[in-house]
């Protein structure tokens, strides 16, 4: 199953996405390994650190998404491979209603064919204004 949820608030889905973050020290290139309109897993070489407020930018595949997002978590010194991917948990502080849509949309698309819990479903599907779009495809 694609989804994942539990204490984080909202349901995510794997969409793997690149994500530049800034922060006042400079800029670094990540990737979501999880996105959902509440926040997202980025996968990144040097994790920042908890609490730590920062601006990014996600390239998704029709548009970007902008967002003053903080730091939940990070497992800067965790073993980086498969299972424990190097990375940092985030929750989305600042969002627009537009950019948190398009998030929504992008996941249902992408769960129409798996095998989904029927609340996560309607979780996103309430974020869309219209969502007949999505089963036009």
């Amino acid at each position: 199953m694609a989804i994942t949820g539990g204490d984080r608030g909202g349901p995510r889905v794997k969409l793997k996405w690149p994500v530049t973050i800034t922060t006042d020290k400079g800029s670094m290139e990540g990737v979501t390994l999880d996105l959902g309109t509440d926040g997202a897993f980025v996968s990144c070489a040097k994790p920042l650190r908890l609490n730590e407020v920062f601006d990014m930018v996600i390239t998704a595949p029709d548009q970007t998404i902008e967002a003053k997002a903080e730091v939940i978590w990070s497992n800067i010194y965790g073993p980086d491979d498969d299972i424990t991917p190097r990375g940092m948990g985030v929750r989305f502080l600042k969002i627009s209603g537009e950019d948190r849509r398009a998030i929504a949309k992008a996941a249902l698309e992408h769960l129409r064919s798996e095998e989904m819990d029927p609340r996560a479903f309607q979780a996103f599907q309430t974020l869309i204004i219209d969502p007949d779009e999505v089963s036009k495809k």
